[in-house]
């Protein structure tokens, strides 16, 4: 969409000829014959830069410049014919992009607006990376489930398909968004992301759509909201099965007409957004309920991507585990090294909190832990009472890397049978020691030592 450039000049000739010469290079103009005319019209209008003449009747351009900085997010091109170094100095501590003198050159000004909206995006790409935060976009393991979802990923990232991704909480939905999104034809914009579940009713429309000055009490100046910010990117509408009916009766308008208006205002905006969407809910049976709309769905649902819970890529915990103290080494919280025993029986829990309770925890092993090296008993500590699984191996694949020495291999072994025997007699450790022919205090310190553990 062509960029629009806001003129304020209270000469008509001046306003007429940079009309056209803004036109004929590609630009959208406005005019304003007074600076409370250009106050009005930026209440009304998307701009992108303003061009702001010093002397003018009524309000002059530097009292306006201020109010204009205050108000809006725009780079200011100043221009004078009573241009003097003072005037130029006060525009510039005012905000002023650059100040350009009359009579203009127009290949001068003409650059300099190219100049100034570059660095305007810039900037606004900067300060929308900084919010989004860490930006880690890859995804870290080899598992099958996890070779699956990237060949999904690079199917569909390419295109401008829609896609919905499910999950459950702390699998890493958003990142599989972010990685669609890094390598889509518009990774040049960052993604906006919108969390759903976090927005109150009353306020979706405004955080969604924007809204112009006086719509409602608080709204003291214009918002564009994330519609506005995604257009030519990517819109990720997180955990999108928490949005009230109200506000997915509104979405739907938007995604089906990639047209809107703002919160208190008249004029139809057109967006170019991809939309993910992301959701831990079970969507068709919200449908059931009546908590969810079949028609959104069905508009977002395209491209199915399904993220698999961490109980189900255990042999991706080394690996994952391996890149959390990567990223904690960097934020100087440390780095330690774990035991092969830890990290097996890392594995053999079964993480109902995903992929963010295994960060968690290994946060909480780093810090809380003494000494340089976790061990088993450590981790059997944190982990207290949950169930144990059996290790994952997959056959033809040469088993999995920790079993590669003879000693670990037979510590699995023991830890599978004994625990399987322990499950056999209901945890009684006197009569399980019968059973297998060992005696009651070197079966119980073998248990103690394994870290086994039966409910």
């Amino acid at each position: 969409m062509p960029n629009t450039i806001l003129i304020i000049d209270d000469e008509a000739a001046i306003r007429e000829a940079l009309s056209g010469i803004l036109a004929d290079e590609g630009f959208t103009p406005l005019v304003a014959a007074s600076a409370e005319e250009g106050l009005q019209l930026l209440d009304e209008k998307d701009v992108n830069l303003i061009l702001l003449d010093i002397w003018m009747p009524g309000m002059d351009g530097l009292e306006a410049l201020k109010l204009i900085k205050q108000r809006f997010d725009l780079p200011v091109i100043v221009i004078s014919g009573h241009g003097t170094i003072e005037t130029a100095v006060q525009a510039t501590r005012s905000g002023a992009y650059d100040f350009i003198e009359k009579p203009l050159s127009y290949d001068k000004i003409i650059l300099s607006i190219n100049k100034g909206i570059q660095l305007s995006r810039l900037e606004r790409e900067n300060r929308l990376l900084r919010e989004s935060g860490p930006t880690k976009i890859y995804i870290t393991g080899n598992s099958p489930p996890i070779t699956r979802l990237r060949e999904q990923i690079e199917r569909v990232a390419p295109t401008d398909a829609w896609v919905l991704i499910r999950g459950g909480h702390g699998t890493g939905k958003e990142l599989v968004a972010q990685t669609i999104h890094r390598h889509s034809l518009r990774s040049k914009h960052p993604m906006i992301a919108v969390n759903c579940a976090a927005i109150p009713e009353e306020l979706i429309e405004s955080e969604l759509f924007g809204h112009v000055k006086g719509s409602f009490t608080g709204a003291t100046e214009n918002k564009k909201g994330k519609f506005d910010q995604a257009n030519g990117s990517t819109l990720f509408l997180d955990e999108i099965g928490d949005m009230s009916l109200k506000s997915q009766a509104k979405v739907l308008r938007i995604l089906q007409e990639q047209k809107f208006e703002r919160v208190g205002g008249v004029r139809t905006i057109e967006v170019d957004v991809r939309v993910l969407a992301a959701t831990n809910k079970n969507i068709e049976e919200e449908i059931d309920r009546g908590n969810f709309r079949a028609d959104l769905f069905y508009r977002l649902n395209v491209v199915p991507i399904m993220v698999p819970d961490l109980v189900d890529r255990r042999e991706d915990i080394p690996p994952l585990i391996e890149d959390f103290l990567n990223q904690f080494g960097k934020k100087g919280i440390g780095r330690k090294q774990f035991a092969d025993e830890a990290l097996q029986l890392l594995q053999r829990h079964s993480w109902p909190g995903n992929v963010r309770e295994l960060r968690n925890l290994i946060e909480r092993l780093v810090i809380m832990s003494p000494g340089d090296r976790i061990g088993v008993n450590d981790v059997a500590l944190f982990l207290g009472n949950a169930p144990l699984l059996p290790l994952p191996v997959h056959p033809g694949a040469g088993g999995y890397h920790l079993l590669s020495s003879f000693k670990a291999a037979r510590r699995q072994f023991e830890m599978d049978y004994l625990t399987a025997k322990l499950l056999e007699n209901d945890g009684n450790v006197t009569k399980t020691a019968e059973l297998i022919g060992m005696e009651r205090s070197h079966l119980h310190k073998k248990v103690k030592a394994l870290g086994i553990t039966v409910k």
